[in-house]
């Protein structure tokens, strides 16, 4: 097995870290979407990442492995994991789907001006009472001569405050269940449509998060993805891309706040030693580094399997699984390598575990992944 990544990879891995580290956040106003930020990634090109050339100037085309460590670039080095992680949002879970699902037209329509961030799109998925159980989603659409009529609400829209287009997910034909749902491009300033208040959030605070309406909203039969009733299918293929690359930014984030621990370890003394000298904390690292690595190679373990085109559900499950369970320990860790400096605000040492804490419940919770990890494994 090759582990190496190759000269082109590594400078744009490098090339991401140096952006990222120069994005400045100081003078963004609190609680509010950072559209400064936003233009900023949209000229690096975070959101072309692996959008072919030939549907925008802002597409790279890159494939998987190499748009994971561009990713984990930019989480290293972005004080802001929030406006990430609405990019993620926007370019996994909604240009891709264009990408992969569109008709030619729409795919010309929508992705110069989705890779380059010029408009912003939000996937609306999650329901109150299903969450992203496609299969129970009470958001209905029924077509009507050319159009299709949309009705229901969708909570949790990343984006959604700030939305030029949804990527939504409807029930078309409920006795079909799965095979039921299907995916609509949906136009933010159709008629019909309503935005809630931007949810107040633990963490990711920089990313909008809304309840948006839908009352009898009408869409074109131009802005289905795919054909009637391969919405799960296509929400399916979305998640193997959000699972991959979102999750790449927090690998990122964990290498962050571990290098930031063995730097404050190896300056902080107590008594007339290093704190790195006790096995407490120096221990406590090394458990860090562990779960990193782990992590990091499940990832692209799963990236390459997908790149494969093989059935990688295991693999990005685990991924996922092991990710976020890592962020959320690794978050804690840090605060208590930093002892009561890191319970402070000003320190910034507790935004990881503010942001980690978020990651075991979207794209699936951390109990789904196992559910997916049983189904593959053979459990009845």
């Amino acid at each position: 097995m090759n582990f190496e990544w190759n000269e082109d990879q590594l400078e744009l891995f490098e090339h991401a870290l140096s952006f990222a580290k120069d994005l400045d956040f100081s003078k963004l106003p609190q609680g509010e979407f950072p559209m400064e930020a936003w233009r900023a990634l949209g000229e690096f090109g975070y959101f072309g990442l692996p959008i072919d050339s030939k549907y925008s100037p802002s597409g790279s085309g890159f494939d998987i492995l190499t748009t994971v460590k561009v990713l984990e670039g930019l989480g290293q080095g972005c004080a802001d994991t929030g406006i990430l992680f609405a990019g993620a949002a926007h370019t996994f879970a909604c240009a891709m789907p264009i990408y992969e699902h569109g008709s030619e037209q729409l795919k010309q329509q929508l992705l110069p001006l989705l890779a380059s961030g010029e408009k912003i799109a939000a996937n609306a998925i999650s329901e109150a009472e299903a969450g992203s159980d496609i299969a129970k989603l009470t958001t209905k659409a029924w077509r009507e001569g050319d159009y299709y009529i949309i009705q229901g609400a969708k909570s949790y829209v990343t984006n959604g405050g700030v939305a030029d287009y949804f990527v939504l997910y409807a029930t078309t034909n409920a006795k079909f269940g799965y095979l039921g749902q299907t995916a609509f491009v949906v136009p933010a300033d159709l008629p019909g449509i309503e935005v809630g208040n931007s949810y107040k959030k633990l963490g990711l605070n920089s990313a909008q998060l809304n309840q948006v309406f839908f009352d009898e909203v009408k869409v074109h039969k131009d802005y289905v993805l795919g054909n009637e009733g391969q919405g799960a299918r296509i929400f399916a293929a979305s998640m193997d891309w959000e699972r991959c690359c979102l999750f790449a930014l927090f690998i990122g984030v964990m290498q962050r706040d571990l290098e930031r621990c063995i730097d404050y370890a190896n300056t902080r003394k107590q008594g007339d030693k290093t704190i790195s000298k006790f096995q407490a904390v120096s221990h406590r690292i090394a458990d860090m580094e562990v779960r990193l690595q782990s992590a990091r190679l499940l990832l692209y373990f799963a990236a390459w399997q997908k790149s494969q085109n093989v059935d990688n559900t295991k693999a990005v499950a685990s991924s996922k699984l092991a990710i976020s369970e890592a962020f959320v320990q690794s978050g804690i860790d840090s605060i208590r390598v930093h002892g009561a400096l890191g319970y402070l605000q000003e320190s910034g040492v507790d935004s990881s575990i503010r942001d980690a804490l978020g990651s075991v419940l979207f794209s699936g919770t951390s109990d789904i992944q196992r559910e997916l990890i049983c189904n593959r494994l053979g459990l009845l």
